[in-house]
Formats: structure tokens, C-alpha cells, sequence
């Protein structure tokens, strides 16, 4: 185990490690001092100097926040708890423990190589465990089983008290548990609002016994991926809108909580004209029925329009995708990118009117922002098995997962590109005053994809707040966590859950 460090300076390259570990380069932090901690005890070292010297202070993990959380001007000191990486079966607990610092690809590996197991967690196997699961946590594997979030038996939480005490906090879905609503809390009410959690432990809600061979799912015996290409110079705005009304109708016929379906998960990637193409990617668990599978989905996309390249079909291990999945998708250039990213949840196909304001943020000429994108992942599935106040992730009508992205690598660009987005993005939910009010159409979004542009009346003109259309109905029911478990508010951000109504 590793020794926690003290408080390291500006002048020590651990320091620059963690300071410029983050997926996001607009932002950047300038920490008084950086924490590395390998333990519980470690965490609640960091804390209570933190607090002791009134200090704003952040945890970190792998680095992955989309928005300045981290590295924001005020945090003077940040505690990096990426050395904790244990993943381990905990007898007392009947379940798999996990250390905050382990990323989702360190996960996945040692769920694999010692049980055979798998928590559907996240895509990219960069991403941090402390940030991720307390957000709900989806990836490829969710339509077939759930949010991590949903597997979440219990938590460790360094919390802060009244009289400004740090000390750990053990938190389980238990009944009995007077912790419970800390547990419930981390099931989807986003990180950096209630403490540092410190280690989670996953079990499924229906296992029974103490293998821990049997108490989460199984890892897949493969995975067959595929990926087609529709070339903009093919499609006129007729064949255009065909696509996009059948990728929908797919997920509107193919999203129910027992589909045959569930075990496909697919990425439509429209990209600005200017970039040349338009993508889908598949990933499906469905062994030998995978390739069937993947092809009558190219089918129904293809159905009364225009025909897509040749799928490009590989079948892996698990291990062999989840540790490197969709190299393309995830490659970053050497320096890393600036990026906005405008999430939303869908109930239902885009509307035939947002269709047309794709079409035309995709193709008018009148924008130079190469690295425009309009990504739509099949969402649903065994997501939408519970109900909205069983867990604090209450998005569990969705069919599709939507973001308006933009990314840049010249400073120059960053004005370009946010407005681009912004305008994008607003223009498609302008039945909702610019953003996805929760209704009959809209989900909200997804506190894991957090857009500070939501808390911004400039941007957001529908009268809804920000908590509304990420939290719905259960955000009363997170501030009553806040008051109890943070009540001086030392753990807070630009989006973080308010002890006051708002």
C-alpha cells in the first residue's frame, strides 16, 4: 500500500501529474498543493488539514471531468486518490470491493480475471471509479444490464461534519442501515456533493450466497463489434432524414426493459459535412447470433435510403475490447483537446423538426468547426428496469442518449466551436426553452455528462432549473442528504446539490 504523501508543491512532478491529468484541457487548475492518498486514513488526513486551514479543496480520480469541477481557480487544494486501486472480495460484506482509485479498465480486468464477473460500467477504461459510479455510471453494456449504479451494495464516504470533523462514513442499501441515504445518494446523485467516497462494493440486488463468482453478472464470452459509413457526398437531406427516422423507430421498437434486442448497443456518429462521414458503431454480447444481429440493424438504418459501406466485423474477448474499445473513437492527439458536451436523454426519435436542425448545423457553410459532432447511443434496456426514486439516477424512461459535442486543440478556436454547440444545442430543444425539460419526449440529462450551461440563464430559457433536469423528482430528496451529511457545504462545485430550495 502506498504511503500518503504530504503536501506536495508546485515544483514536484507529482504535483504536474495530477494537476494535468484531465481529459479537458480548458480547463486548468493551479492548486496551492496536491494529496496523493492510498488509504481511507489518508483521505481523512487531506480533509481535515484542508479544512483545518480553510481551504477549498476537490478529490480526483482519473481525471475525466468535462467541466472545471477540479480545476477551478478556488480549489487551492486537490486530493488525488488514484493510488487506491485494491479490487478485492469482501467476505463481511458478501460483496466485490472496489478502491476509488481504480480506473473502469483496472476494474474490468480484475472482476474478469479473478470471478468471471462484469459491473456495466463506463466506456472509456481511463475514466476513475470515485467519480464515475456516484453518477450512475453507463456504458456498452447497459442496455443488458443496468447502471453500475444498480449494482451498488454499499459505500465509503469521508464526510465532513458540523463541528468540522472529517471521518469515514460506511453506507449499504440495508433497510436497517441508519446510512442508507448516504448509499442512496451515490446511486446516481454525482460526485464531489457529499463527500470523498473512498471504496464501493458491488453486489447484485438478487444474488444470493457468498461466491463471488455469482454475485454480479457475467463477463461476456465475447464481444463482436462492427462499424458502417455513410459518405456526406451520398446523401441529400431527403436520404438524411430517412436515416435518422429509422435509427430512431429501431430504438423506439428495440429499447423495451426484455429485448431481444438489449444485447446491441450502437453509437451513431454524425459528423459536420466538412469532416466527410457519417458512422455507426455496434457492440453486441450475442456470441454467435451477433453477426444476425448487426446486420438486420444495418438493414433497418439502410431501409428506404441511401446504402452505407460494407460493416467492418470483428469478434474479441471481453477483456481484449473492454481494455481498448473503439481505438478511433477514444484516440486523443499527443496535448490532449479542449471540449464542450451538451448531453440529453430521449424518450422518443427526434422529432422530424430536430431532424432539420441537424441537417442544417451538419452541412451550412457558414461554420468552420471541424470537430463538430451529433453523437446518439442506444440507451433503455434493463436502464429502465426500476423505477425513477429507486435509485438517485431517475432517468429510466430513455431510449437514446444524445450529446451535442465540439472539440478543439487552438485556443483561437474555442469561441467558434462553444458557440457553435451552444447554438446547436439550444436549437434543438427550442420547444423547451433550449434545454431537455423533463416531459413526455425529453429525460433530462445525465448528471455524468455535466454542462454548466444548464445553470446559466443565458442558456437555459425554460424557467426549469438545472436540478430539475438532471435530479426530476428526487432532488429534494438529495438535499436532505446534503444538509445531513455535508451541512457546512465544504464539498461543493459548480453544479453541486444545494441544502436550500432552488
Amino acid at each position: 500500500m502506498m504511503t500518503d504523501s504530504g503536501k506536495l508543491g508546485r515544483n514536484d512532478p507529482r504535483y504536474r501529474a495530477t494537476v494535468e491529468k484531465r481529459f479537458n484541457k480548458r480547463f486548468i487548475a493551479n492548486p496551492d498543493y496536491v494529496r496523493l492518498v492510498g488509504s481511507t486514513e489518508g483521505i481523512v488526513a487531506a480533509v481535515s488539514d484542508a479544512v483545518k486551514d480553510g481551504k477549498r479543496f476537490v478529490a480526483t480520480s482519473g481525471g475525466h471531468c468535462l467541466e472545471g469541477f477540479v480545476s477551478d481557480p478556488e480549489v487551492r487544494v486537490i486530493v488525488d486518490v488514484s493510488p487506491m486501486k485494491r479490487v478485492y472480495y469482501d467476505d463481511a460484506m458478501r460483496a466485490i470491493a472496489v478502491e476509488a482509485g481504480a480506473t473502469v479498465g483496472e476494474t474490468f480486468r480484475a472482476l474478469a480475471d479473478n470471478w468471471g464477473v462484469v459491473v456495466p460500467l463506463g466506456e472509456y477504461p481511463g475514466v476513475g471509479m470515485g467519480g464515475h459510479v456516484a453518477g450512475g455510471a453507463f456504458g456498452f453494456l447497459c442496455r443488458q444490464h443496468g447502471l453500475a449504479a444498480d449494482y451498488l451494495y454499499a459505500v465509503e464516504v469521508v464526510t465532513v461534519d458540523a463541528d468540522g470533523r472529517a471521518g469515514a462514513v460506511v453506507a449499504t442499501r440495508e433497510t436497517t442501515d441508519p446510512n442508507r441515504e448516504l448509499w442512496w445518494a451515490h446511486t446516481g446523485g454525482g460526485a464531489g456533493n457529499f463527500g470523498i467516497v473512498s471504496r464501493y462494493w458491488f453486489r447484485s440486488t438478487d444474488a444470493t450466497g457468498d461466491d463471488p463468482t455469482t454475485i454480479l453478472p457475467r463477463a461476456p464470452s465475447s464481444i463482436t463489434t462492427f462499424k458502417i459509413e455513410w459518405s456526406w457526398s451520398d446523401l441529400d437531406e431527403r436520404s438524411f432524414r430517412r436515416l435518422l427516422v429509422n435509427h430512431g423507430e429501431w430504438c423506439e421498437q428495440n429499447s423495451d426493459v426484455d429485448s431481444a434486442n438489449a444485447s446491441l448497443w450502437t453509437l451513431l456518429e454524425i459528423h459536420r459535412k466538412q469532416f466527410g462521414t457519417i458512422v455507426v458503431r455496434g457492440v453486441s454480447t450475442a456470441g454467435d447470433g451477433a453477426e444476425r444481429q448487426m446486420r438486420a440493424h444495418v438493414a433497418a438504418l439502410a431501409a428506404g435510403g441511401a446504402a452505407p459501406s460494407a460493416p467492418e466485423v470483428e469478434r474479441l474477448s471481453w477483456l481484449g475490447f473492454a481494455l481498448n474499445p473503439l481505438p478511433e473513437l477514444f484516440g486523443m492527439p499527443p496535448g490532449g483537446v479542449s471540449v464542450k458536451v451538451k448531453d440529453a436523454l430521449l424518450k422518443k426519435r427526434i422529432t422530424d423538426r430536430q431532424i432539420g436542425v441537424a441537417y442544417d448545423y451538419m452541412t451550412r457553410d457558414d461554420h468552420d468547426v471541424m470537430g463538430g459532432v451529433f453523437g446518439m447511443a442506444t440507451y433503455g434496456g434493463r436502464v429502465n428496469a426500476i423505477a425513477p426514486n429507486e435509485r438517485a439516477a431517475p432517468q429510466r424512461s430513455s431510449i437514446l442518449d444524445t450529446a451535442c459535442n465540439t472539440g478543439w486543440i487552438d485556443p483561437e478556436d474555442a469561441e467558434k466551436n462553444l458557440r457553435w454547440v451552444r447554438d446547436f444545442y439550444r436549437d434543438l430543444f427550442a420547444d423547451t426553452g433550449g434545454v431537455p425539460v423533463p416531459n413526455d419526449q425529453y429525460d433530462g440529462a445525465l448528471i455524468n455528462h455535466p454542462d454548466t450551461d444548464l445553470a446559466d440563464p443565458e442558456f437555459n430559457g425554460s424557467g426549469v432549473p438545472w436540478s430539475t433536469i438532471y435530479y426530476q423528482g428526487n432532488y429534494r430528496r438529495l438535499q436532505d442528504a446534503k444538509r445531513r451529511w455535508d451541512p457546512n457545504n465544504v464539498f461543493r462545485h459548480a453544479l453541486s446539490i444545494g441544502s436550500s430550495a432552488e
